[in-house]
């Protein structure tokens, strides 16, 4: 069977999106990227999703599929493993004449999502003649052109049906079948700010265990038979799932999985990365790092305000705000920081955001100091609200401003003009 390939443009038109779980995960972002009006019906949502339908970026019906949830659909995407579901939904869509993808069996559905790579631009879709797996490798190829660089793209299966080792070196040749884990920076939120050596070992995973700061459309790139694990899904307070997610690392790579932790920012700004290496060293693995760009800079630059600027700041601090001060685990001086004259740079303060601002004026820091609150950072959804350090909590208040956001204060706030929404 051929297949006619077609670019879709969705801006503004339905699509249903059948299941909550890892699947509609990956696909929902490059349907919102596309400007599609998301309609996702299912019983639960990943925390990622919920995120999303918070932010009131799509729609959630929690509950099961009913014919009546196709009206004004253009697409539905089925993202359920059970077969009899899946096919129910297809039956439906079928007589009304819209188009029907679905994770359980693409042999039953209308329609195919091939395999993406986007640069710029340029979006590369490929479709392997019904073989997923050549899709990817031919994808992956073109993205190493693209981006001007080599990777290593998989051999065909053999005729025993196994893939040619990719892992490269770090596989540890004395350790047959161990694994290795790779804890990549995955950048403030533009997908395309993820590093080229991060993009290329992601590429490579069998496994990948992200969060929900993680740009989506970069796990709309991965290959169909990776095991996508959402650190947000485990049901434990924060050390526990800390605990986990360090157990789950190591028990795929001991297994022989190459193991990617992909982070929001850098693993090692307030990403507990370091805690993941120790764990995975502790267990014999072989693990490396991959540094990402950090949201603390990035989102003032996406806001056009410089950390430094010379003749009004040189120095910029950055700092957590998740405790508040006084907190008794809090480990900042808000005191001391007070007392500085460059650009303090809050990461996850937004609500303790009254408290910190009252004790940064408590301890000297003007009243009339500028500071801005960058919302979502680099995307689509990116806002900016300045204020006085005196105003920005009830500023903030009353613009609706929501996390993850960072928060700026010092003069460089007001040394450029913005010159970008």
């Amino acid at each position: 069977m051929n297949l006619y390939p077609l670019g879709l443009r969705l801006d503004g038109r339905r699509v249903l999106v059948v299941g909550g779980g890892t699947v509609a995960t990956r696909r929902v972002p490059a349907l919102l990227d596309a400007g599609a009006d998301v309609l996702v019906v299912a019983p639960r949502l990943t925390p990622a999703l919920h995120g999303l339908a918070d932010a009131g970026r799509l729609r959630w019906r929690a509950r099961r599929f009913e014919p009546a949830d196709l009206e004004g659909a253009w697409l539905v995407q089925v993202a359920v493993d059970d077969p009899t579901a899946a096919a129910e939904v297809s039956a439906a869509a079928e007589p009304r004449r819209i188009f029907c993808v679905r994770a359980d069996d693409r042999t039953e559905a209308s329609a195919w999502t091939p395999a993406v790579t986007r640069h710029g631009p340029v979006t590369v879709a490929v479709l392997g003649g019904g073989d997923p797996q050549r899709a990817v490798r031919v994808r992956d190829a073109i993205a190493a052109r693209l981006a001007d660089r080599s990777i290593p793209v998989a051999a065909p299966p053999t005729a025993g049906g196994a893939a040619a080792d990719t892992a490269g070196p770090a596989a540890d040749a004395a350790n047959p079948g161990t694994g290795r884990v790779i804890l990549i920076g995955a950048g403030p939120g533009d997908p395309e700010l993820i590093t080229v050596k991060g993009r290329r070992l992601l590429a490579e995973a069998d496994v990948v265990v992200t969060d929900r700061l993680v740009p989506g459309l970069l796990l709309d790139e991965l290959a169909a038979d990776v095991e996508l694990i959402d650190a947000a899904k485990i049901p434990y307070g924060p050390a526990a799932a800390q605990e986990e997610i360090n157990r789950i690392l190591v028990d795929r790579a001991v297994a022989g999985a190459t193991v990617v932790r992909l982070k929001g920012g850098d693993p090692y700004v307030f990403g507990r990365g370091g805690e993941e290496l120790q764990a995975c060293l502790a267990a014999g693995l072989p693990v490396s790092v991959v540094p990402g760009v950090t949201s603390s800079i990035a989102a003032p630059a996406a806001a056009d305000i410089p950390v430094t600027h010379r003749g009004i700041a040189h120095e910029f601090t950055v700092v957590s705000g998740h405790l508040p001060p006084g907190h008794p685990q809090s480990l900042v001086d808000w005191s001391a920081l007070a007392r500085l004259r460059g650009t303090l740079v809050i990461m996850m303060g937004l609500k303790n955001l009254p408290t910190i601002a009252a004790v940064l004026l408590a301890g000297g820091r003007a009243a009339d100091t500028p500071a801005a609150v960058v919302q979502e950072a680099t995307t689509g959804a990116q806002r900016r609200v300045t204020a006085t350090l005196g105003a920005v909590a009830d500023v903030v208040a009353t613009e609706g401003l929501r996390p993850p956001a960072v928060v700026v204060v010092g003069d460089v706030v007001g040394v450029l003009e913005p010159i970008s929404g």
